[in-house]
């Protein structure tokens, strides 16, 4: 278990914005995303944790082992803190083969044992063949896995990788997700997983924590967040909906339902307890709860006139943008038959309006 509260301050200068990072969070076994923008202070996190960077105040205490405390004065060294760190440029030593530089992890050990513990390393994380090579000569999966076998070696109280599969191919991201789904089912080490890809959060998150401009804006697992974004900008950092801001024009709690006006379209959603007619609020649906056909009449209820711009094709499925940022994805076969069409109407059915 890890409980920390975070704050990190970076003043103003001639060619940099003030920053500030304050974030507070407790995260037990398994994995725990931190997902983000480029620049929100998630990495940032992870140095403070593992002490490559002191806070401004604030404690963390790992496992009952108090890390850092601002009040007290208390600054672990970074090796005294028993943190794994897996960076994204992999930080092996070049000048090392493959063996040498977990040997380097492991030198603390007895002789016997370093090697003992070294050979069944590399031969859990597939890497025997490749020990006597030198970090150039490795692939970036092979790299990707001997850092991570690195880092367990010296046995952490838990395991921080900063977007451990940037830059990696499709195969050998599904490559390095098998490999830290096994690191979870073998060592049990609590990890901590920086990622701005959302894919990542659903193939390994147990927990996930957006932060958003230096701040925590939601924690919850991966499901629940997605199913209810907490706010606006929860719901557009995801990336995934068509958001409308609409005003309440009627509420019905008898038949749970309410009326929404979209500019000059009407929609159906579901009933909003503590609103008031007038009232503004935002909704979002995905795109693939959107109905979308050409358009050719004046759209009815629950339908919303648009213009396309652009088609993006897949493997079996086409998502249509529309002018104002909505989209709607249809199969590749509906798309054919309509694809010189630039009117369209998009139908939201009810039950998939959500409200933020």
């Amino acid at each position: 278990m890890i409980q920390a509260h975070i704050r990190k301050h970076f003043r103003a200068s001639r060619e940099s914005a003030a920053f500030t990072l304050d974030v507070g969070f407790e995260a037990g076994p398994g994995v725990c995303v931190l997902f983000g923008p480029s620049g929100a202070g998630k990495t940032l996190t992870l140095d403070c944790i593992a002490g490559f960077t002191r806070p401004s105040e604030g404690r963390i205490v790992l496992d009952g082992t108090v890390l850092f405390d601002g009040a007290r004065g208390i600054d672990l060294r970074p090796q005294e803190r028993r943190c794994g760190y897996v960076f994204q440029n992999y930080a092996l030593f070049p000048h090392m083969s493959l063996r040498e530089n977990l040997e380097f992890a492991a030198e603390r050990l007895p002789k016997l044992e370093r090697h003992r513990r070294v050979s069944e390393t590399l031969e859990r994380f597939r890497l025997t063949e490749v020990a006597g090579r030198r970090p150039h000569e490795l692939s970036g999966g092979q790299k990707q896995r001997c850092s991570i076998a690195r880092a367990l070696l010296a046995a952490p109280r838990i395991l921080l990788l900063d977007e451990p599969a940037r830059g990696l191919d499709q195969s050998l991201r599904a490559e390095l997700y098998s490999t830290l789904r096994q690191v979870r089912q073998a060592f049990g080490t609590p990890v901590l997983l920086v990622t701005h890809d959302l894919d990542e959060c659903f193939e390994l998150g147990d927990e996930m924590m957006v932060i958003s401009e230096g701040a925590m804006v939601q924690h919850g697992t991966p499901r629940s967040v997605l199913q209810q974004p907490a706010t606006v900008d929860v719901a557009r950092l995801l990336g995934l909906f068509n958001l409308l801001p609409v005003e309440i024009k009627a509420l019905d709690p008898s038949r749970n339902v309410s009326r929404l006006a979209f500019g000059e379209f009407e929609l159906t959603g579901p009933y909003l307890p503590g609103r008031l007619l007038g009232d503004r609020v935002s909704v979002f649906v995905r795109p693939e709860h959107v109905l979308a056909a050409p358009r050719d009449g004046r759209p009815g209820g629950n339908q919303i006139a648009a213009t396309l711009e652009r088609a993006a094709e897949r493997a079996e499925t086409v998502r249509l943008e529309f002018a104002g940022g909505l989209a709607a994805v249809v199969p590749r076969s509906d798309y054919e038959r309509h694809r010189h069409s630039r009117d369209w109407v998009l139908e939201v059915p009810p039950q998939f309006l959500r409200v933020i």
